[in-house]
């Protein structure tokens, strides 16, 4: 009966398991750090490839309205070709859009962040998405020279 008593207060092995979860829990949050912060950097990487293919579409004028100095009018659908020829030139995946008015370009870039930590319980990759727009102006007089 005595060695039961000592079995009982006996402790050793008691840290043991307390460093193994501490260990676990730190390495968790080391991979929530890790993962978190570049589903952000892969996210701002999204809105910036969208920003520009934007810029690229809002540049799509018609250079003989535009050389000649009578008008600079953008034209939508070269707009739309114009960036999703930049998407493809940066190997991005995403959408183009130009509204109704055909003023407004709007981009959307969808991708992925691939986990370095958070693999290990299961999750393999976050879903990424860039937005860009560009205002379109047409119809915009160039300015007189003469004046």
């Amino acid at each position: 009966m005595a060695w039961i008593r000592r079995a009982r207060r006996d402790d050793r092995g008691g840290v043991t398991v307390f460093v193994a979860v501490c260990v676990i829990a730190l390495i968790g949050l080391i991979g929530l750090a890790v993962d978190g912060g570049g589903k952000m950097r892969a996210t701002e990487r999204a809105d910036y490839i969208a920003g520009e293919a934007a810029r690229a579409g809002g540049q799509a004028v018609d250079p003989a309205d535009a050389i000649s100095g009578q008008k600079i009018v953008v034209d939508p659908q070269a707009a739309q070709a114009a960036a999703h020829a930049y998407l493809r030139s940066v190997g991005a995946a995403g959408t183009v859009s130009v509204s109704g008015d055909g003023k407004t370009l709007t981009v959307t870039v969808t991708g992925s962040y691939d986990t370095r930590f958070l693999s290990v319980v299961g999750i393999g990759s976050f879903s990424v998405t860039g937005h860009g727009k560009a205002t379109l102006l047409n119809g915009v007089t160039a300015p007189d020279e003469g004046n």
